[in-house]
């Protein structure tokens, strides 16, 4: 008996997204958006652009997000305001696809709703299958362990990362739209501090 089938929202419905925020506030611990991308679900770009900072940039975490001072500048970067309203024009009324989605909503100050997410951070087959049900997964630890794929090698790239917690999502996207198809949610709820970011 073969397995039944759930149709997946069509392609033109999904828009992955991702961010990388550098550090403001004393010892850079307050997470500030410097860059974000969306990728459509053939992982075409939509949207990258860095963002000028709002607040005075204590931190650039360059190791980590290799973000310089001369990224965030007015030649090459836009202003906060245009980029949050250009992302939440685009995401209106599609699926997004991505990974700790509460944290790039929270730096975008957006609020999306929750049935319209798919987070793979959440998503708990990924995490029995790490055996870690109750916690969150990193987006290396996932690509490395399910698809066999190194990512965030160098820096932290935001496209990167889209377009890889994107290949996560089509990889078992039957069996999650067949959960949620029949009125069972497959994913944690994300941290309730964060549940002003969700509709």
């Amino acid at each position: 008996m073969s397995q039944q089938k759930f149709p997946v929202p069509p392609a033109d419905k999904f828009l992955a997204l991702s961010t990388t925020s550098v550090g403001c506030g004393p010892g850079g611990g307050t997470p500030m958006i410097a860059r974000v991308a969306l990728v459509d679900y053939r992982g075409q770009t939509v949207f990258c652009t860095y963002v000028l900072p709002t607040n005075p940039v204590t931190d650039y975490r360059t190791n980590t997000t290799g973000i310089q001072a001369s990224d965030l500048t007015p030649d090459n970067a836009m202003p906060w305001k245009e980029v949050q309203q250009r992302v939440a024009q685009l995401i209106t009324g599609k699926i997004i696809v991505g990974h700790t989605l509460w944290q790039d909503l929270s730096v975008l100050g957006i609020r999306h709703p929750a049935v319209a997410t798919r987070d793979v951070a959440l998503y708990q087959p990924f995490r029995n299958a790490l055996r870690s049900p109750n916690h969150v997964v990193g987006l290396q630890t996932l690509m490395w362990h399910l698809m066999r794929r190194r990512v965030q090698e160098n820096h932290v790239c935001p496209l990167e990362n889209a377009r890889a917690a994107l290949d996560l999502y089509r990889s078992c996207s039957n069996e999650w739209e067949g959960a949620i198809a029949v009125g069972q949610w497959p994913s944690q709820l994300p941290p309730s501090t964060f549940s002003r970011c969700y509709q």
